[in-house]
């Protein structure tokens, strides 16, 4: 990656993504794809929107990036995620067989790796990127909410 186009660069957009949400009552995770340092997807949450419990960040993602590339699978490309992500959205992921995810905050109730989920074990994973400001965006909404 270029100076310009780091971990932190790209993950403010998908935290961008994730304000998005917030402001349609969506739980606020945003997500991009990037390939060759171009974004050829970004999406946030849509459960509410949509009334679909699938409608995830990662996977409104994956299915963009996979129309854009016109593949089904996602090799060179990189996943920035503001939430570590669940268990459907990393096995949505292990069969993209996505080559890296860049995660923000991490997620120990119903993150994939507390519930013993998996990622394509070509898949390159960190974590950590933004991470506070990603769960500060987490924590307002829910607290906005009770």
């Amino acid at each position: 990656m270029s100076t310009f186009f780091t971990n932190e660069y790209f993950m403010r957009i998908a935290l961008n993504e994730a304000k998005l949400a917030y402001e349609k009552g969506e739980i606020p995770v945003g997500a991009i794809v990037v390939a060759n340092n171009q974004i050829i997807a970004k999406s946030h949450n849509l459960t509410e929107l949509l009334h679909d419990v699938t409608a995830h960040a990662e996977i409104q993602a994956i299915s963009s990036a996979a129309n854009y590339l016109n593949a089904k699978y996602l090799k060179n490309c990189t996943l920035f995620v503001t939430l570590e992500p669940c268990q459907m959205c990393a096995g949505a992921l292990y069969w993209s067989q996505i080559s890296n995810i860049v995660c923000g905050a991490e997620d120990p109730k119903r993150g994939y790796r507390a519930i013993g989920g998996q990622i394509h074990p070509k898949t390159k994973i960190t974590f950590g990127i933004l991470e506070e400001e990603c769960a500060n965006l987490m924590k307002s909404f829910f607290e906005s909410k009770r």
